[in-house]
């Protein structure tokens, strides 16, 4: 998306090492912002280096308060600011309700939910007038197709991005009323051949559901008007878009970015 411009902005993104992530920091960077990735995986550092200069990388554990605080302070103090921050990472465990674990539902209540949280409360912290970045910005959410259709096999899942959604509601009204000059909002997108897409279709597929992981895919293809599957840029142009001038007056959205499938 090389017609937006955000040269003089900075950006943290949360599971930026890989997938989806790193499509949204390259996407970011390649639009003039400087970008801290944000990602327990030690490749992340290789990730920002590719970048080239002036990006970054800190180590996060999106369920840590004391980490969310330290990343944000490194943000500011390498990169000059904080301007965007996407709260990207995520995990998705497959199970039919029938096989579910109680340690499994744990982890996906405690990354997809607790961590954006965490995030969106330490984001506002930096971006409202008496923060240490202070000038307002934009928070982006990253929630899912499954928020708003009954696919079989990622029920937990589905109700993590579902919270995702409402979270990004109420911070979205939250900080316009409190006058933190912060917008917030949702990017809800649609199955996308990453590593966890294609984990998602061999899951399914493993559990009963689907002949093979073709046959997922297929399926999802077939549910959406759009004809394919989501690619990354797809999702990626979502959250400049997002994070720019041209959404100045966006706040509490959900973006559907899924060919259609969720409507």
């Amino acid at each position: 998306m090389t017609s937006i411009d955000l040269t003089g902005r900075t950006a943290l993104v949360t599971g930026g090492a890989q997938g989806l992530g790193e499509g949204m920091a390259q996407a970011l960077a390649a639009a003039g912002a400087r970008v801290m990735i944000a990602d327990l995986q030690e490749s992340g550092a290789e990730t920002a280096a590719a970048l080239g200069d002036g990006h970054g990388f800190v180590k996060l554990d999106i369920t840590d308060d004391e980490a969310w605080e330290a990343a944000i302070a490194a943000t500011i103090a390498q990169l000059g600011g904080l301007d965007i921050l996407v709260n990207n990472a995520g995990v998705e465990i497959t199970s039919l309700f029938t096989e579910i674990k109680a340690e499994d539902v744990r982890t996906m209540l405690d990354v997809n939910i607790l961590g954006t949280t965490l995030g969106i409360k330490h984001g506002l912290r930096a971006m409202r007038p008496d923060g240490p970045a202070g000038k307002g910005g934009s928070i982006i959410n990253i929630a899912s197709v499954a928020a708003t259709i009954a696919f079989p096999g990622i029920g937990v899942y589905s109700a993590t991005k579902s919270a995702v959604d409402r979270l990004t509601r109420v911070a979205a009204m939250e900080a316009g009323k409190l006058g933190y000059g912060v917008r917030v909002n949702c990017v809800y997108p649609g199955l996308v051949p990453t590593a966890m897409g294609a984990g998602l279709a061999n899951d399914v597929a493993a559990i009963g559901l689907f002949e093979s992981p073709d046959a997922a895919v297929a399926a999802v293809i077939d549910q959406t008007p759009g004809g394919r599957l989501g690619q990354v840029d797809d999702m990626a142009d979502a959250v400049v878009f997002l994070a720019s001038d041209a959404a100045k007056f966006i706040t509490g959205a959900g973006l559907p970015v899924d060919g259609g499938m969720g409507m």
